[in-house]
């Protein structure tokens, strides 16, 4: 996907969480925020998956146990949702795993718990 696609896929998510935000605000459970999301996703025409499962390679090995992504945005972006009071070195780290996991190039992070939702996303480029 050339990099305006992948741009103007990533906007429309950021949309959609923005819209998400202002009507039923923060402090809710993450599996509310990302019910709703999904609906927000579908009514904008974005095709998408939830709960990808992104199995772990090593090598040629493939290991027992799997992760499973929030959301695989038009085969491209993957968003990876929190409702939690801070947003950790390790939930970074954890979405660049798994865009390098999924050989996907952008991810966007987003907390619903604060006050302004654009101070809780966070684009994270896997330079491949």
């Amino acid at each position: 996907m050339d990099e305006q696609r992948l741009n103007a896929v990533s906007l429309a998510v950021v949309q959609a969480a923005i819209e998400i935000h202002r009507t039923i605000g923060p402090g809710l459970l993450e599996s509310v925020y990302k019910a709703c999301l999904r609906y927000e996703l579908r009514e904008r025409g974005l095709a998408n998956v939830a709960e990808q499962v992104l199995p772990i390679r090593y090598k040629k090995l493939v290991l027992d146990g799997e992760y499973r992504i929030d959301f695989l945005v038009e085969d491209a972006v993957i968003v990876e949702l929190k409702a939690v009071e801070a947003v950790l070195p390790v939930h970074h780290a954890q979405l660049l795993s798994y865009l390098r996991l999924a050989d996907k190039r952008l991810g966007l992070l987003i907390n619903f718990n604060v006050p302004v939702l654009v101070k809780g996303i966070r684009r994270i480029v896997n330079n491949l």
